[in-house]
């Protein structure tokens, strides 16, 4: 890899790191001057942390660390060293953001409708900015791609799934109206992040017409652990003979093959799906490390 390569792919992980500590502070700002201060609570690993830092004298800051050490081990193990590095400054900055913010005060209060919009806007745009730039601040979407290759259900189907224990955990600490506001704060802030990260749910299938695809299918196979099938297809116009790559990827894998396909190709002819559900065959993947 040339030196100027080299320069490039730091300018743009710089860039990428720079964009997930923002979403990390945007996502702090939400909770700490909309959500926390009007009881009500995020979903996934965050909210099992603010539960915890109104039952025991610790920083919500310091739990939302610790609780989400072993998935971003997870996350190295099934997705790849960049996406842990990346999470882990993400959740770093949700961690700092909310210690830093913690003595703001809310910017509303009492409206329970406009928090949950408000809180719920705020959570997801940050939420997503960081999962469009291969990061994420919460474990709980590491854990539903990790299930989803034991269990018979899609991946978004259990992030829902672990939620639902999450908010009855919040219940008990909230009350029920705090369980069910907080519920609709998910929910609001969970179609944010559909539309800052597109097509975030589910699995997407990659369709690649390249020049080398020996190579891009072994590369996939190595550095991102998926397997990959070939379909001979024909030029309308010229005949020319290709082979075409189908690849069935989750989510949180996108950022990673877009980067592997223009390190081997940047000419490639690439045509993306989103896919509702994917069962059976081959869909499972090995660890990379």
């Amino acid at each position: 890899m040339g030196t100027k390569t080299k320069k490039s792919k730091l300018g743009k992980n710089v860039l990428r790191a720079l964009a997930i500590i923002l979403g990390g502070i945007i996502a702090a700002y939400g909770l700490e001057t909309v959500l926390i201060p009007n009881s009500v609570s995020d979903g996934g690993i965050t909210g099992l942390s603010i539960v915890g830092s109104r039952l025991f004298p610790v920083p919500l800051g310091v739990l939302i660390a610790i609780l989400n050490i072993p998935f971003i081990w997870l996350g190295y193990k099934q997705i790849g060293k960049s996406f842990a590095i990346f999470s882990v400054i993400g959740i770093a900055s949700l961690a700092i953001g909310t210690s830093l913010m913690h003595h703001i005060p809310a910017i509303i209060e009492g409206d329970t409708l406009l928090v949950t919009v408000v809180g719920g806007i705020i959570l997801g745009f940050g939420m997503g900015l960081a999962l469009r730039n291969g990061g994420a601040l919460d474990g709980i979407d590491m854990l539903a791609v990790l299930l989803s290759r034991k269990l018979p259900f899609g991946t978004s189907d259990l992030i829902l799934f672990l939620n639902l224990f999450i908010f009855i955990i919040v219940s008990s600490v909230f009350g029920l109206q705090g369980a069910i506001l907080s519920a609709i704060a998910y929910f609001i802030a969970s179609k944010v992040i559909h539309i800052v990260e597109e097509g975030l749910s589910g699995s997407k299938t990659f369709k690649i017409i390249t020049t080398q695809p020996e190579l891009m299918v072994e590369t996939i196979r190595d550095r991102l652990g998926r397997s990959a099938t070939y379909n001979e297809v024909y030029g309308g116009y010229s005949n020319e003979k290709f082979k075409e790559i189908t690849c069935v990827i989750n989510r949180l894998e996108e950022s990673k093959i877009k980067e592997i396909i223009h390190e081997i190709d940047e000419g490639a002819f690439v045509t993306v799906y989103d896919v509702a559900e994917v069962k059976g065959g081959n869909f499972r993947k090995k660890d990379i490390h």
